[in-house]
């Protein structure tokens, strides 16, 4: 059975709605995972996912800057969230589908000042992904599992258009790539995107509204993950490719979303 899921900062789910219809569309994505959908779970648009051919669905909503949700052409079973956000936002949903665990993560952006001391945002980041490592390194990695979503980190010194600049910028400060390579360390995750586009190329999946034209400026950095289990990883690969990509052309679509869509392919056996 193969299995398309994708993972996409939304910016507001009913602002752009439409772009999500025509993106679920277009790619044939089973599975969508969903960040900053910025309503409660009332508001949230079911009957829409419902004529997109999405029916099930889990969601974690707030009003604000939050919310994340997972919508599926395929039956969701429940799974407990983890409990990482110590401020109790809406930043953590997660399920079983198709026989996968499924984590869908908005981690803190972390404010502007990289100081745990200082910054009370950039200790709430960082204490989020320290609690994720010591949940994930308590599991069986050879259980199949995949932790998706907007980490608001970028790992890799090609995942951000200028190291040296942004290695004293918020995403990308030598203590949250600690932080990043403890979590991925955890269970031994296997990165996807990166798998399918290895280094030294660049790769991007985030791109400031400031700039008129993205892809000129192209200042981008790699905020939006796709981690699979050592028991998941060898679902995404067929004839010796990585079936992951972001979807960057989506970022040139009208009113955009600030984030691409990711996507990968798994082939999994029932």
């Amino acid at each position: 059975m193969n299995v398309r899921i994708a993972t996409w900062n939304i910016n507001s789910v009913r602002l752009r709605i439409d772009q999500v219809a025509r993106f679920v569309s277009e790619s044939g994505v089973d599975v969508l995972c969903l960040q900053e959908t910025k309503c409660h779970d009332g508001e949230f648009p079911i009957q829409a996912f419902e004529a997109m051919g999405l029916p099930h669905l889990a969601i974690k909503g707030q009003k604000g800057w939050h919310g994340v949700a997972i919508a599926s052409r395929l039956p969701l079973e429940p799974v407990a969230p983890l409990s990482a956000c110590r401020e109790g936002h809406a930043r953590s949903v997660a399920t079983r589908v198709a026989g996968v665990e499924l984590h869908n993560f908005y981690v803190p952006a972390g404010g502007d000042v990289p100081d745990r001391a200082e910054n009370p945002k950039f200790d709430h980041k960082l204490d989020f992904l320290d609690r994720l490592t010591s949940d994930f390194a308590a599991r069986d990695p050879r259980a199949p599992l995949l932790l998706v979503g907007d980490l608001n980190v970028a790992p890799g010194e090609n995942d951000v258009w200028s190291h040296k600049q942004m290695s004293r910028v918020v995403s990308h400060t030598p203590i949250e790539l600690e932080a990043m390579a403890r979590l991925k360390a955890s269970l031994g995750f296997v990165d996807l995107p990166r798998q399918a586009v290895p280094e030294p190329t660049k790769l991007y999946s985030w791109w400031s509204y400031r700039a008129q034209d993205f892809r000129k400026s192209n200042r981008g950095l790699r905020l939006d993950h796709m981690w699979a289990s050592p028991g998941l990883a060898p679902a995404a690969v067929s004839d010796g490719v990585t079936a992951c990509r972001v979807h960057d052309t989506v970022r040139e679509w009208d009113r955009p979303s600030d984030h691409a869509p990711v996507s990968v392919d798994l082939s999994l056996s029932l």
